[in-house]
């Protein structure tokens, strides 16, 4: 790697990266800079408390629900693969009644939300409070779709047609932390590594996970997820797609050619840190603990592994 440049001792610069991580010096990996607060609310939001109310998307038909079997979605495919990532990053076009300058919004824009929109939103609500309850209680692979609707006080077809697969009451599609991660990236500072970025935000949302206001939400997430293969199963998937995602991106900016191995050892090397801290967090609230003390366990412990990652692993675990 470039930042070995001058450094002829391998497990020499990983101490000093590691020793520098964990004082806080700042000489080989940068304390990450403040995050938007909001983006990092949104982001540790859906790692900690997923069975919370998520808007409706465009997607979701908002008529009757349909007698025609729920289908298993297909995972869109990540920015670059086939549709191309300019078209991907391109901003949609704005409708042709959107508010702008000299022009007045909607009515309905002024009004907020219809009534049937609200009805809609109280009865998503009320399936995904049901859902929970009854996750927490019997566990996601003891409940039936069936039951949901019961306590929800709907009918079985309404929960499909708000959520077409059972995970989805865990899980989103697509999880607001692809986004975040790839914009971490996209906006990162000239000279800064793509590892670098993507770990810095990796280590600041996962820390979160520490403080007193996540604590509840980490412990309920690790119950209901590690008590159920099929919510294990759907969790690997989606990091096997944000794994691919980063992947496509940093050989979109390095202009890597097919096969080349580096933007998927990088990419798999960022989420395999967000894999591990996660898994801490999760064990360290069971087991009780959280706040201050957590928070900067879990930093420390981040920014330990990043720069492990930064300066590679030639002189770690030597054999003795």
């Amino acid at each position: 790697m470039q930042e070995l440049a001058g450094l002829p001792d391998p497990e020499a610069a990983a101490a000093a990266a590691v020793r520098a991580a964990t004082e806080g010096s700042g000489k080989v990996v940068q304390e990450a800079p403040p995050a938007d607060d909001a983006e990092l609310t949104e982001t540790v939001n859906v790692l900690v408390a997923p069975l919370t109310v998520r808007p409706t998307t465009a997607q979701e038909s908002t008529g009757d629900p349909v007698d025609a079997p729920p289908v298993e979605p297909v995972l869109a495919p990540a920015d670059g693969v086939a549709t191309g990532a300019a078209s991907a990053d391109a901003p949609a076009p704005a409708p042709a009644d959107a508010p702008g300058p000299g022009r007045r919004p909607r009515r309905r824009d002024r009004r907020g939300p219809s009534l049937r929109e609200q009805r809609r939103q109280r009865t998503r609500e009320a399936i995904v409070d049901a859902a929970a309850e009854l996750f927490t209680e019997r566990g996601f692979d003891h409940v039936s779709v069936m039951e949901i609707a019961q306590r929800a006080g709907v009918v079985e077809k309404t929960v499909f047609n708000h959520f077409p697969v059972k995970e989805g009451l865990v899980f989103e599609a697509d999880p607001p932390m692809r986004a975040a991660l790839l914009d971490a990236v996209r906006r990162r500072p000239a000279g800064e590594s793509v590892a670098a970025a993507a770990g810095n935000f990796v280590v600041a949302a996962m820390s979160q996970l520490g403080s007193p206001a996540a604590a509840e939400g980490v412990a309920e997430m690790a119950r209901v997820i590690r008590g159920s293969r099929t919510l294990q199963g759907r969790e690997r998937e989606i990091l096997g797609t944000l794994t691919d995602t980063l992947a496509e991106q940093i050989t979109l900016e390095t202009r890597a050619a097919a096969g080349e191995l580096e933007p998927w050892l990088a990419a798999n090397a960022v989420l395999g840190l967000y894999s591990t801290l996660l898994e801490l967090a999760r064990d360290r609230v069971l087991a009780g603990a959280s706040g201050p003390e957590l928070v900067a366990e879990l930093r420390t412990r981040g920014q330990r592994g990043l720069a492990l990652l930064q300066f590679g692993l030639a002189g770690y675990a030597k054999r003795r």
